[in-house]
């Protein structure tokens, strides 16, 4: 199975699951959904995803009841058994050791924050990020970047970036910039889930590769590859060599025009030669030799 195959039967796997989370989703009944024997589904899933299916599916029940929680009014056991957890007992114990808290207490706690959050957004300055990012593009101020709380994909919360208004202009991207120096003269990949709303122009996630005089060693930013419209969590990926003269990588999430887009669970890791890289080649139109030199053509 080629490299491609297995990213495309990936991504329709988590499409699924989205989709599915409030029904049986047992490695039998997915694995052949997408086609594939429990096997090969079983190595291709933990590879790409870093965790078993069963893993991922219980995370993704519990981030998204957990968000539950906040959003609404609902009883516990109502959410627990939408969910599929047998009990308000059994999910009060999964509950726990992902969040260390119980359901209660975690919605009276967050829900008040979520509050709070939502105060002081209205005095914050224009080109704020979540700590550790950096709002910047060709019009961050018609941007907002932070933290959200009731969509998220894994764990309490994920990053947003979002249009302030339906004529947004150019591109935003909240995006970070660390030492090429542990993967110099590796392949690099970066995978990260990614749900979009009404996103009207285009969103994905990007990387580059920097030198040390600043030049551009690499580059990738799904620009034909790119997430429109309304998506689900699903995950996207990044590979890119990095050179033995690396500066620095830098990546984030870029969106352009009016929408909204939600990034989470991002992870870096080296990988095979045999993974191909993502980065676009610069188009190469010249010429093989010049042409009508006398101008008689």
């Amino acid at each position: 199975m080629t490299a491609e195959k297995r990213i495309n039967g990936l991504e329709s796997v988590l499409a699924i699951i989205e989709r599915r989370l409030k029904e049986d989703l047992s490695l039998s009944s997915v694995a052949g959904r997408a086609a594939f024997s429990k096997y090969h589904f079983h190595r291709l899933f933990r590879g790409g995803v870093g965790m078993p299916l069963a893993d991922y599916i219980r995370r993704r029940r519990l981030a998204s009841a957990a968000a539950e929680l906040i959003a609404s009014d609902r009883g516990i056991l109502d959410i627990a058994l939408d969910y599929r957890f047998e009990s308000q007992e059994a999910f009060t114990r999964a509950f726990k050791k992902v969040y260390f808290t119980t359901p209660g207490r975690y919605r009276r706690t967050m829900s008040g924050l979520a509050g709070h959050q939502e105060r002081e957004k209205e005095t914050r300055t224009m080109y704020e990020a979540p700590k550790g990012w950096v709002l910047t593009g060709s019009h961050p101020g018609d941007y907002e970047a932070g933290i959200d709380r009731n969509e998220v994909h894994l764990g309490s919360a994920s990053g947003y970036l979002r249009s302030r208004s339906g004529g947004a202009d150019g591109f935003a991207t909240m995006m970070q910039t660390f030492k090429a120096d542990e993967y110099r003269g590796r392949r690099l990949q970066l995978t990260g889930f990614v749900k979009t709303e009404d996103v009207k122009n285009r969103c994905g996630l990007w990387m580059r590769i920097d030198g040390q005089s600043g030049e551009m060693l690499g580059f990738d930013n799904m620009g034909r590859r790119p997430i429109v419209g309304s998506r689900p969590w699903n995950q996207y990926r990044i590979v890119l060599d990095v050179p033995k003269d690396a500066l620095a990588i830098a990546f984030g999430l870029l969106l352009s025009g009016p929408g909204r887009a939600w990034v989470d669970t991002l992870r870096f890791e080296e990988v095979s030669d045999r993974v191909p890289v993502t980065g676009e080649e610069e188009e190469n139109d010249l010429p093989d030799s010049p042409a009508n030199l006398t101008f008689e053509l």
